[in-house]
């Protein structure tokens, strides 16, 4: 194997990079009062256990140039087989997040509509099937053992469709345009990334003055020749412990995203592609009709039932591994650090207590006992709360209605709460 270069990279490169990806930003989801429940969907919005077959012998390149490789791909052609494994220690969110962030689930909704449906990939092990033909096609299907579920998008139409209950969404036009995928990716809705090279480039938003960046070594994923990317947080306290982007050597695409945790042990998402083809995918891939007796359901229908639930009140900001800072901009929202370390603290509505019991009458029974299942009791200058811990997320809820959530340990949350009292 040819020797790489591990050089650590400051913000020069990533400032580089990042500029030129900046308009490939996309929104993520915080939701009080189950924050944890919705920045753990979004923060898929940031990864297969993929067989090697030895470590190529490739020319020698640095961190520099690698990233500037990824920002430089005009790959805009690809269809292939990709497997996703989330591990947030949380329970399985398949039909509870449903409930977590739409109450009882009493008001009715389309089980293909995308924004339910896609939260499935916050646990588990999930096969998916990709290709994307443009910006203005896209194909992501999840498959199972009986049944597929997809999000196909051609021009400004889009269709979901959920084999096992015979269901279909379907949205135009500007309601169709958060479905839009960039170059040489497949997206869904909500910035929810389903492709190595989506992942990545939500974490390279973060690789500046607070990040080291480094070529360690090579790989071989899918058959492909790939170089691999080091991206790890230079402060102490995130639940992040480093991120490998397994990159093409030929054309710069990310084939493989693993995020390991500060604590140890298994990756918390691990992504990537079992096999890849970057030839233009058939036009075939693209097109949808709803099959006879499908029960279609039009965007604005699907929004309607959502704001009939009990929906908790959605705050905007930034995708990406620690993307906070751009949440300051939000209502009742502010951001303490930066970085890596970045916890956003989010006011409850009308600054109401946090429901985080039964006895309120406003916590449904299956969220309480998600919410139970990883809640510690905290005290603290800020008062006592409840801090609620994944592997990844981390929220801690106070008694008086504050958020504080990030990609930082239950520690640094306190002491995010302490400094802002």
């Amino acid at each position: 194997m040819a020797p790489n270069d591990s050089a650590e990279t400051t913000g020069n490169a990533a400032d580089e990079a990042g500029g030129t990806m900046a308009g490939r930003r996309r929104a993520a989801r915080y939701v009080v009062p189950v924050a944890v429940a919705g920045v753990a969907a979004a923060t898929i919005g940031l990864v297969p256990a993929l067989a090697d077959s030895g470590d190529p012998d490739l020319p020698k390149i640095t961190a520099q140039q690698l990233i500037e490789k990824i920002a430089a791909s005009d790959t805009e052609q690809l269809s292939g087989t990709v497997k996703i494994s989330t591990d947030l220690g949380i329970p399985s969110l398949g039909g509870l997040a449903g409930s977590l962030a739409q109450g009882d689930g009493a008001h009715g909704g389309s089980s293909a509509d995308p924004q339910e449906k896609m939260t499935e990939l916050a646990s588990g092990t999930h096969t998916l099937r990709v290709a994307t033909d443009g910006p203005d096609k896209q194909r992501v299907s999840i498959l199972d053992s009986a049944a597929e579920y997809s999000v196909i998008r051609n021009g400004d139409q889009v269709w979901a469709y959920d084999s096992k209950s015979n269901e279909a969404y379907h949205a135009t036009g500007d309601k169709a345009s958060g479905h839009a995928g960039k170059r040489g990716e497949a997206t869904v809705p909500d910035g929810v990334p389903a492709t190595p090279k989506a992942f990545a480039e939500e974490a390279l938003k973060m690789a500046g003055p607070t990040t080291s960046v480094t070529v360690d070594g090579t790989a071989q994923v899918a058959g492909r020749d790939a170089y691999k990317l080091v991206i790890k947080p230079k402060q102490s306290g995130s639940t992040i412990g480093a991120i490998t982007v397994a990159v093409d050597a030929k054309n710069g695409v990310p084939l493989k995203f693993t995020l390991s945790p500060s604590s140890g042990g298994k990756a918390v998402i691990d992504a990537g592609f079992t096999g890849v083809d970057f030839a233009k995918p058939a036009a075939s891939s693209f097109t949808f009709t709803p099959p006879k007796g499908a029960k279609v359901t039009e965007a604005d229908d699907a929004k309607a039932q959502r704001q009939a639930g009990k929906q908790a009140p959605e705050f905007k900001g930034p995708g990406g591994p620690a993307g906070l800072d751009g949440l300051a901009g939000g209502k009742g929202v502010k951001v303490i650090g930066e970085g890596w370390s970045a916890v956003a603290e989010i006011e409850a509505p009308g600054g109401r207590p946090v429901p985080t019991s039964p006895k309120s009458g406003d916590v449904p029974p299956a969220a309480q006992q998600f919410l139970d299942s990883f809640g510690d009791k905290v005290t603290g200058k800020f008062g006592s709360g409840t801090v609620f811990k994944t592997r990844l997320v981390n929220a801690l809820m106070t008694d008086d209605g504050k958020v504080y959530v990030g990609l930082v340990t239950k520690d640094a949350l306190v002491r995010a709460a302490d400094s802002a009292n």
